[in-house]
């Protein structure tokens, strides 16, 4: 595992200093919005902290390390009335491995569709929106080890015959330390066929991201975790964000994250509450992202899981 940490950090490193800036170079941007509410709240810094459903996203080797049936739904009020959806489910059937469905959404609302002839609408309405629809799959390697593969696709509606659509793939790996529950994850996400309007066809947002996570603070009831994410875009500059979590008795949860170099996104911030009843668990998370002069995004979302 180490010698593999290390030829990825390498092609990491080497892939940052070969490549320029290329905004505008990539299509299915809303592939790159972090879905969970949790995870936004730490400036997106969750690929070796996530587990269960919502590693469908961020990390598909984690999703084998949560028990039984993981269920997740999450809300983002994006810019301009646009709306963000995550759903997930994830089952661990153990020794077998354990499996996700899920699904990403990204439309607006109901919209006129006007001309130069006239301005003030035809009486037709239109929605656009992108939507990716994904299986995953995630096993043990070794008892510290895990490793996932994904796919998913991708389809884009502009309007009527506008539409594209594409596949994609993501491969991850995860190692989990026994110091103060060290975590190191890895991930190749979103490589995979062009999506095609018309004549021109356009490259997805391939990101290989690697993070990690320990817990800073250990007390009888309460734990700080620290984390850490750098990524590379194959069209922009690596990007690298921080966040930390405090969690008081595994149930109040407050939540913080900066992005260090990032033109648009800087801070963010937000909380959670867990509540067990036996084989049940609900979470609830709420996220806060300030992205400077576009504003602030709201993240709402639940967590169930049953632990069979």
């Amino acid at each position: 595992m180490k010698r593999l940490v290390t030829l990825l950090l390498i092609v990491f490193a080497t892939v940052s200093f070969a490549q320029y800036d290329r905004p505008g170079s990539t299509d299915a941007q809303f592939l790159n919005i972090g879905v969970s509410p949790r995870g936004a709240a730490l400036g997106d810094s969750y690929i070796a902290l996530v587990e269960g459903a919502e590693g469908a996203h961020y990390n598909v080797a984690n999703i084998i390390r949560r028990e039984g049936v993981d269920a997740a739904f999450n809300h983002t009020l994006w810019f301009a009335g646009i709306n963000h959806d995550f759903a997930s489910i994830s089952y661990n059937a153990g020794d077998v491995g354990a499996f996700a469905a899920h699904v990403t959404a990204l439309y607006t609302d109901e919209m006129e569709v006007t001309t130069p002839l006239q301005p003030s609408g035809t009486g037709e309405t239109f929605y656009a929106g992108y939507y990716r629809f994904g299986l995953a799959y995630s096993r043990w390697f070794t008892n510290l080890v895990s490793v996932g593969v994904g796919v998913s696709y991708i389809y884009g509606s502009l309007y009527q015959d506008f539409t594209a659509d594409a596949v994609a793939f993501n491969v991850a790996a995860t190692y989990v330390g026994d110091f103060r529950g060290f975590r190191f994850g890895m991930q190749i996400a979103n490589f995979g066929s062009n999506l095609k309007y018309v004549y021109e066809g356009y490259p997805l947002p391939t990101t290989f991201t690697f993070g990690a996570a320990i817990n800073a603070l250990e007390l009888e009831n309460q734990t700080v975790k620290a984390l850490f994410k750098a990524n590379k875009p194959n069209d922009g500059a690596p990007l690298m964000s921080g966040g930390l979590e405090y969690d008081f008795q595994e149930t109040f949860f407050l939540r913080g994250g900066y992005n260090f170099n990032d033109q648009v996104a800087d801070y963010s911030f937000g909380g959670g509450v867990n509540y067990s009843l036996g084989e049940y668990a609900v979470s609830a998370n709420y996220s806060y992202n300030n992205y400077e002069i576009l504003g602030g995004a709201h993240r709402f979302g639940m967590v169930f899981n049953l632990d069979l």
